[in-house]
């Protein structure tokens, strides 16, 4: 016997029953009192649902909207909408739901089934006012999230992991409000699908690609300093990064200041400290490294380190942070 779940669900009827006076009473809480007229006897205090302005509407077996009266009753005031791991297959029926919320600033569809899923031509008008956008693991179109941030054009921030992306679809129009990437967990390997971001995404200041397949920053150094002009702090956690000269490169984006790296097939034959010593002497202007800060006194020991590290290597051998150093700094 089919689930209820599995049959499916509006988001109408989910509101009604996880908000219902006897689940979540109206006098409770800083909520938003809807009348819910289900019959010409009912009671104005009997019938009002109690709504937050932040829906969490998880795992509830929605597939459609439902009434579109009923959810812009419902929801007039909704700023945040959590609808990750429902079955929501039809960007249409999404617009619907989103056409009735006025205020809605951020929208979490994780989870839902909307590959190969498009939209009508004009129905994207209705994600406009949305600053946040979560579409992790619904392996949405590249086609499609462009769409999407051609509309909404105060777009800050932008999640899109585990969508089993091996490359980047470049837009001809640029989305240039955002400022947070998190595109981990996919299967980008070639810093060629990478440098796609900064042309579509100019103001970058955050990029999160950790647990990519990234074997190498292949970029000229003058092109690096256009390309994610903005970019403040970058995670590259459990890449495929295996050579120095691709952490000396981070220096070349002008405004770096945060770097996460772990778990890279480079650090592999080091400790701890001497991945951390190693790390900040080839990032001299980084000031935050794995979520920790670097203090001047590390930085000193950190330098001191690295030119020790290196006194036997041939001239030619040495990393471009050795170069002109003098052994007055040990």
């Amino acid at each position: 016997m089919e689930s209820e779940e599995t049959e499916g669900r509006t988001l109408v009827q989910v509101i009604s029953e996880k908000y219902s006076p006897e689940n979540f009473p109206y006098c409770r809480g800083p909520g938003v009192g809807v009348v819910i007229r289900s019959s010409p006897q009912g009671s104005p205090v009997k019938d009002r649902l109690n709504l937050p302005r932040i829906l969490v509407l998880d795992s509830c077996g929605i597939t459609e909207a439902g009434d579109e009266e009923e959810v812009a009753t419902f929801c007039a005031h909704v700023v945040e909408l959590d609808l990750s791991h429902n079955q929501l297959k039809d960007w249409g029926e999404i617009s619907k739901i989103l056409s009735n919320i006025p205020n809605l600033d951020f929208l979490n569809l994780s989870m839902n089934p909307l590959r190969g899923s498009s939209l009508e031509p004009g129905a994207a008008e209705a994600f406009s006012g949305l600053r946040r956008l979560v579409l992790n693991n619904t392996h949405v179109t590249w086609d499609m999230v462009h769409t999407l941030t051609r509309e909404i054009l105060e777009l800050e921030e932008l999640f899109l992991c585990l969508n089993e992306y091996e490359s980047v679809s470049v837009s001809s129009i640029p989305c240039p409000s955002l400022r947070l990437l998190h595109i981990t967990d996919n299967q980008l390997q070639n810093w060629a699908e990478v440098r796609k971001l900064g042309l579509i995404y100019p103001g970058l200041v955050s990029l999160i690609l950790a647990n990519n397949s990234l074997s190498s920053i292949h970029e000229p150094e003058d092109s690096l300093l256009r390309l994610f002009p903005n970019l403040r702090s970058i995670n590259l956690h459990n890449s495929g990064l295996c050579c120095w000269e691709d952490i000396e490169k981070l220096n070349f984006f002008p405004k770096l200041q945060e770097v996460r790296v772990m778990g890279i097939p480079l650090l592999q034959p080091y400790t701890d400290q001497e991945r951390r010593y190693l790390m900040v002497a080839q990032l001299p202007h980084v000031t935050v490294l794995n979520g920790s800060v670097v203090t001047n006194g590390e930085r000193e020991d950190a330098e001191r380190f690295f030119i020790r590290y290196h006194l036997d290597c041939p001239e030619d051998e040495l990393p471009q942070r050795c170069l002109g150093w003098s052994e007055q700094a040990l």
